[in-house]
């Protein structure tokens, strides 16, 4: 077990830190103490060296929460020697960042520079966005926008094409666990006249549970400190502090659609395990289940197809099965269907057929009914032709009509559907080659 320095009451720390929160007071001072981020700041890097030359751009941070944006958004000001204003997107409007640019213009005549931080950049609309436009070109501020959502979605492309936009990762967590000892370590800052006791095991918990959010690490840290007895955090205390620990995810963003996605595709690649994975991983997050299971429909649709058509049955069969149960029960008719579909053999070719069908629609544009395939309700149409020479397939040898033409004229003979040799398709895509091969020698013996 690590034995740490412990954190100072209150009264220890000067007035302006009494009420900060732990993640604040250890705030990075430097670049080096940013955690995790050595692909975009490690020594070397080229942000890195614009940075320390004070050569700072307008720029988007892009990623999780708590990865660091804010905080380089701040040593970017302090290494440009410019004042530093933030607007949260959340909280403020278009009279804020009016004020705001105001502020940086009247600065910008006396000769001195502003970096502009706007937190949650993808909620202000595009009007808002377009406000910072014409400030951005003429050098006015630096614009630093922080968001956690894809860029090329969120922001519009007037913006984007002003500024660079730097991807930042999550935390991973041997950076958070450097972190929280240099918490437990710090008198000044951090907690370290409290003479802390905790092994490094549960600060890896702790670093775990984070999630890659080094903010919300700190913050158990402190709620750890304040109800460990005689200054040990010990597993007890622990249990409490991560007792409702929740993963990242968006149910709306990029990290919804990057899960989903990453479902859909292990199923594809027919890969039980990663689909059982994935599955678990939404539902965690708080998915809406009935969209899980509306997705598993598609897939055995689209991906399954007629090499199974069991699936489609069985994904129906899981989503009414969740309606009856609800959670936790019914999650597990819908893990059912996912290992279940990516177990079973895979056919996209009705969903390939389906789209070449329609593309023909699109090139072809209205076409005629063949006349013998109308129906003649009314002697009129009767008397224009309408079902004549229509073979009742039911009365013919065999069953199948095979010189009648049921396409258009235009169409003719054209084959969108081709089934693939795998599972129960491979018996269809045997029936269905006889009956073609039929037809063709059907049509070719009508031409002579």
């Amino acid at each position: 077990m690590a034995r740490h320095p412990a954190a100072p009451s209150q009264a220890l720390f000067p007035e302006s830190d009494t009420l900060k929160p732990l993640a604040e007071r250890m705030r990075p001072r430097t670049l080096d103490e940013i955690a995790g981020q050595t692909r975009l700041l490690g020594p070397g890097t080229a942000l890195r060296r614009s940075i320390e030359a004070g050569h700072v751009h307008s720029m988007v941070l892009w990623g999780p929460p708590g990865c660091g944006k804010t905080t380089l958004a701040l040593l970017l000001a302090k290494y440009a020697k410019a004042e530093f204003r933030a607007i949260s997107a959340v909280l403020s409007g278009i009279a804020e960042v009016r004020a705001a640019l105001a502020e940086a213009e009247a600065r910008f005549a006396r000769g001195e520079r502003s970096v502009l931080f706007i937190d949650e950049a993808h909620r202000f609309n595009k009007a808002q966005q377009d406000a910072f436009l014409p400030h951005i070109e003429r050098g006015i501020i630096i614009f630093v926008g922080a968001t956690t959502e894809n860029p090329s979605f969120e922001l519009n492309s007037a913006l984007l094409s002003r500024c660079r936009v730097h991807v930042m990762d999550a935390v991973p967590v041997e950076a958070i666990v450097e972190t929280l000892q240099r918490a437990l370590r710090d008198d000044e800052r951090g907690l370290g006249k409290l003479q802390l006791h905790v092994a490094d095991a549960l600060l890896q918990l702790i670093a775990q549970a984070a999630d890659g959010d080094v903010r919300r690490a700190l913050t158990l840290l402190e709620i750890a400190a304040d109800i460990a007895r005689d200054g040990v955090i010990d597993e007890a205390t622990l249990a409490q502090v991560l007792a409702d620990r929740t993963r990242r995810f968006d149910k709306g963003g990029e990290q919804f659609y990057d899960q989903i996605s990453a479902l859909h595709k292990s199923v594809r690649s027919s890969d039980a395990d990663a689909a059982l994975y994935w599955c678990a991983r939404m539902l965690d997050g708080g998915v809406d289940p009935s969209y899980l299971a509306r997705r598993l429909v598609r897939m055995a649709i689209e991906d399954v197809g007629l090499a199974d058509p069991r699936a489609l049955t069985l994904a129906i069969e899981a989503w009414d099965t969740f309606d009856r149960l609800g959670s936790p029960e019914g999650e597990l008719a819908l893990a059912e269907c996912a290992i279940y579909l990516a177990i079973a053999a895979k056919s996209n070719a009705v969903y390939a057929a389906f789209g070449e069908a329609k593309g023909a629609i699109v090139e072809t544009g209205t076409l005629e009914v063949p006349v013998h395939l109308r129906n003649a309700p009314t002697k009129l149409m009767k008397g224009l032709g309408y079902g004549r020479g229509y073979q009742y397939d039911h009365d013919v040898e065999g069953g199948v009509a095979f010189d009648q033409q049921c396409l258009p004229d235009a169409l003719a003979g054209r084959e969108f559907y081709r089934p693939v040799e795998r599972g129960l398709e491979g018996k269809i895509g045997e029936k269905l080659k006889s009956i073609r091969t039929a037809r063709t020698a059907a049509r070719k013996q009508g031409k002579q």
